[in-house]
């Protein structure tokens, strides 16, 4: 983001009364000397000095280029500044005839025209106007008249800093004609007053300002360019005795030149770089403008000025505000954002054709058809079937045909442990689980731990769930990317031995006795509980000999799989990246 300062240009009102020797002007070399206090001349240099110069000249002067930014997506802004009767009205409103029409008029028509010869882009224009009027905002478009408002209207900033107007009324504009419309509509309810220096002088500060939204026909229609041009006319600074303003007059001056001067003391703290807090919310227009003094704009400041020898003071004045206003710096830049809802109907075409394209691929490459979308119920059972199958033995492959397929088998084959590591919970509630002398002492993080029929699926025999994994042990993650690796068991089964098959104890591969099947307390008191590591090495040693050796097989079985599986998916992403 570069900084941009903020052009000044001085325009010189027409009088038959011009001071020569009070007012040296050199317009190619846009600079102004006036007579100072102690005599000498006061040089001010400026970015264009206009003398005498007709409205299109200002115009093309002051706005072209932002014209052009904005519908770039720049924000845009033209202030015209000075004292009461210098011209300010007239080089933003304008006069009576189509010849002396102002920058907002001219300013419409051109947006209009540019608007025009951008066919590949859907533009919309929305107008507003602002009335500051004695510290009180109000809203020139409302369909309540401006004397039956309130002028309580806030300003207030978004999340990402853009100043804006809570409750200000939007009017949206198709043709230049009725954009004219709405700025005459709002025009006529500005309020003026008349003086000595000018019959119709502004008594508030307006701010007329054009929104620019563009959204190409041909290219992504989700994003957005943004954009807009504020037009403002300030209230003059002037001097009461001059003007010989009272009563209501009188206190709107007051407020005017409050105004004015919060206004400058902005100014100068954007124009000194040792100053970290700028004053804002001093003011509704300075807080109004934020964006436009120092922030996120293209801004031009048209200074007026009304060289008789009478206004000295005032146009010294105005200078040294426009010299210190030379040395803000803007920092504009583009402002996009995409439509939310417009860039979620965009995925989910982008996901359709996605899968139409995969269907196709399939389909010529001789695979059938592959299941992308989310599995019905239906297929969900069926695939359950086909997994249990696995699982089981019954089946010794499994094909897996996509991505898809993969989610929801691993899917199911969690849902079936958990279901898994319910039962045995529930059976060990059901046992007692309460074991004597060294079998409660080696209940959680230890060997002792309690399997059901050979499953591998180990249990603490405290806590119901598996217990710490150690290397080798059911559950432990050895695969580098996350994958679940099955281990070997753990040597807490229970040994399906004589000794402990006895009156419907806890046999090996029998039936699990439940309390419905009473043994005599003290005859199970009396049982001597052999050690688990021990017993059960002897089991897979003697008895378990068969399902050790099933069960290694198993699990080489399922390491190959997996690798089988990672092969696939690597081969599914690479067509995929091919076929982008």
């Amino acid at each position: 983001m570069t900084g941009s300062k903020v052009r000044v240009v001085v325009r010189a009102r027409p009088t038959g009364k011009t001071d020569s020797e009070n007012y040296k002007f050199d317009e190619g070399g846009s600079s102004v000397k006036i007579k100072s206090h102690n005599g000498g001349m006061e040089h001010f240099p400026v970015d264009q000095l206009i003398v005498n110069g007709t409205q299109e000249k200002v115009f093309d002067a002051c706005t072209e280029d932002i014209i052009r930014a904005c519908l770039e997506g720049y924000n845009g802004a033209i202030l015209a500044y000075g004292q009461t009767g210098a011209g300010k009205t007239f080089t933003i409103a304008g006069g009576r005839s189509f010849l002396q029409r102002g920058i907002i008029p001219r300013t419409i028509g051109r947006i209009y025209q540019e608007v025009a010869a951008r066919p590949e882009n859907l533009i919309t224009i929305r107008l507003s106007y602002v009335e500051i009027y004695n510290e009180l905002m109000f809203d020139l478009l409302h369909r309540t008249p401006v004397k039956d408002q309130k002028g309580d209207l806030l300003v207030q900033e978004d999340a990402k800093g853009n100043v804006f107007v809570k409750g200000l009324s939007l009017l949206q504009a198709a043709t230049e004609e009725q954009a004219l419309n709405v700025y005459f509509q709002g025009d006529n309810q500005k309020a003026i007053s008349e003086h000595t220096l000018n019959e119709a002088s502004s008594r508030s500060h307006t701010v007329f300002t054009i929104y620019v939204e563009s959204r190409s026909r041909v290219e992504s229609s989700e994003k957005i360019t943004s954009s807009k041009i504020h037009l403002v006319d300030l209230a003059g600074s002037e001097r009461l005795k001059k003007t010989n303003s009272e009563g209501s007059t009188l206190k709107e001056a007051a407020y005017i030149n409050k105004s004015l001067s919060y206004l400058e003391q902005v100014v100068v703290a954007l124009a000194n770089k040792q100053r970290d807090h700028v004053p804002y919310r001093q003011s509704r227009l300075t807080h109004f403008l934020k964006d436009s003094l120092g922030g996120n704009s293209k801004t031009t400041l048209i200074a007026n000025i009304f060289p008789e020898a009478r206004f000295v003071e005032e146009t010294g004045s105005t200078l040294r505000f426009a010299t210190r206003m030379m040395k803000v710096v803007n920092r504009p830049n583009v402002n996009i954002h995409l439509d939310n809802d417009l860039l979620l109907k965009k995925y989910e075409r982008d996901i359709k054709d996605l899968r139409q394209e995969l269907s196709m691929h399939d389909t010529l490459a001789g695979r059938g058809r592959v299941q992308y979308s989310d599995y019905t119920p239906d297929e969900v059972r069926a695939l359950e079937t086909k997994v249990t199958q696995y699982v089981e033995g019954e089946s010794e492959h499994m094909e897996i045909i996509s991505l898809k397929m993969v989610h929801e088998s691993f899917s199911i084959m969690r849902k079936m442990i958990h279901a898994l590591q319910k039962d045995l919970r529930e059976r060990r509630v059901l046992i007692g689980g309460t074991g004597n002398n060294n079998a409660g002492n080696n209940n959680v993080g230890t060997n002792n731990a309690t399997d059901s029929n050979g499953d591998g699926i180990i249990l603490s025999s405290e806590t119901g769930e598996p217990p710490q994994a150690e290397e080798g042990d059911v559950g432990v993650d050895d695969d580098a990317t996350g994958g679940f690796g099955v281990g070997v068991a753990g040597g807490s089964n229970k040994p399906k031995t004589q000794e402990n098959d006895v009156d419907g104890g806890i046999p090996g591969d029998e039936e699990i006795s439940t309390p419905r099947k009473k043994s005599p307390k003290k005859k199970l008191q009396e049982i001597h509980v052999p050690d688990k590591q021990t017993s059960f090495k002897d089991w897979k040693e003697r008895q378990g000999q068969s399902y050790e050796v099933k069960f290694q097989n198993l699990k080489q079985q399922l390491q190959n799989k997996r690798l089988k599986c990672k092969q696939i998916i690597q081969t599914l992403n690479q067509k995929k990246t091919n076929n982008r």
